[in-house]
């Protein structure tokens, strides 16, 4: 009987598992089954980019892992009972269960509105597909003159709020953020976001608390007064909120961009998960309650350089489903497991399509003083998400193909089959 392998999520961390998984396994002795919700594999680090109106490539994911040997079944998972080892699914072929001898769970993750009154019903993200989408015909629907606040002074927030004003540049947009945009890079980048956001007209509106969302924007418990914290020629608007009073930043269309969370499937389980329910696991991508689940990428919670948690990005997403990978399979085939230890290079921000920050990072992720801006950095954020999903469209293309059986007295054997 082969050994079943169900891997949940075809993101970067799942679609990498399952490509690297068919390179290194024997098909005589391996079952591997991807499941995913979409059809289709999609770049989630373009999402701003979809709703901003663009059209992203269409990569169908029976045509990407088709001779592959990897199963592709669509459908949404609903559970997971990792003590009878079996994957409640409803999809295309209704509800059913499916088992495993070992599962890759990488489910990612979606918008958390934080509890923030209002942020579900009244707001818009680009945590997906779908959700981009709504938000691109809603952007589509307001007047020139319109109003769009992007809640989130991060990585995602900068991204959708320049893409946005550069592909919309009718409309008034602002950002609004708890602390500081940006304010984690270096002086440098720091400076060229100020000048983007200036060229582009962005309000910036800093230390403002968001306690509610509405229809017509959202209202702040505490706001900063000083004009110097709002960039670009709309400036004042940040102005005439008093400081530290419950003020409004009125807003036709609300993007919520204020960070992420998982999927509460795993939380349900018996598996061991952080306090937001992520699934904590070794250094090899291993739940260190269940030995035969691994975790990658937004759904696991493990440590990178320094003892540092690895941060929700599509970055590590690839990293940890190569350790997961390449892990697993050794351990199956008897080989000895490899294990390194997962760090940080750089932190790219596209900020529209010409211009971006390509800010260099220690392995543990603090910024250096290394920093490339506008259009050479644009082109190096174009390389690395075209090249991550190149990747994951040829997926027996990286590597050497050495596909090994099934250790059966734990010793691997030494047979190669080159595909």
């Amino acid at each position: 009987m082969k050994h079943r392998i169900v891997v949940l999520g075809a993101g970067y961390g799942g679609a990498n598992a399952a490509g690297r998984l068919a390179r290194r396994l024997h098909r005589d002795d391996f079952e591997i089954t991807l499941v995913n919700g979409d059809p289709e594999f999609v770049e989630r680090v373009r999402m701003h980019q979809l709703a901003s109106g663009q059209d992203l490539p269409h990569r169908p994911l029976r045509d990407v892992f088709a001779g592959t040997g990897v199963q592709v079944r669509t459908a949404w998972v609903t559970a997971v009972d990792v003590d009878r080892q079996t994957v409640d699914l409803t999809g295309e072929h209704g509800a059913e269960t499916l088992g495993y001898d070992t599962l890759v769970y990488a489910l990612g993750s979606a918008a958390a509105d934080h509890g923030v009154p209002g942020a579900s019903e009244y707001a818009y993200n680009v945590a997906g597909k779908q959700s981009a989408l709504r938000l691109r015909e809603r952007l589509r629907e307001l007047a020139p003159g319109g109003t769009v606040l992007v809640v989130g002074g991060g990585l995602t927030g900068i991204e959708a709020a320049t893409e946005i004003a550069e592909a919309h540049p009718d409309l008034d947009v602002a950002i609004a953020a708890r602390g500081g945009v940006g304010g984690w890079l270096s002086e440098k980048a720091q400076r060229h976001l100020r000048v983007v956001f200036d060229r582009l007209g962005i309000t910036v509106h800093e230390h403002a608390e968001i306690s509610r969302v509405e229809a017509s924007g959202v209202v702040t418990a505490a706001r900063t007064s000083d004009p110097k914290d709002a960039a670009g020629v709309k400036g004042q608007r940040a102005a005439r909120i008093e400081h530290g009073a419950v003020g409004e930043i009125p807003a036709q269309l609300t993007v919520w961009t204020a960070g992420f969370t998982v999927h509460p499937i795993a939380a349900a389980t018996t598996l061991a998960v952080s306090d937001t329910g992520r699934i904590v696991v070794d250094g090899t991508m291993r739940s260190i309650s269940h030995p035969d689940v691994y975790a990658v990428g937004d759904a696991a919670f493990a440590e990178g350089a320094g003892g540092k948690p690895l941060r929700m990005s599509c970055a590590m997403a690839t990293p940890m489903a190569w350790q997961a990978a390449d892990a697993l399979a050794a351990r199956l085939t008897g080989r000895k497991v490899p294990e390194t230890t997962i760090g940080y290079l750089a932190q790219c921000i596209s900020l529209g399509r010409r211009d971006a920050i390509f800010q260099r990072v220690t392995p543990d992720d603090q910024v250096t003083s290394t920093v490339i801006t506008g259009r050479t950095a644009a082109r190096i954020k174009e390389f690395i998400c075209a090249g991550a999903a190149w990747g994951v469209s040829h997926p027996t293309m990286l590597l050497p193909t050495r596909r090994r059986h099934l250790a059966t007295t734990g010793a691997a054997e030494t047979t190669f089959v080159t595909a």
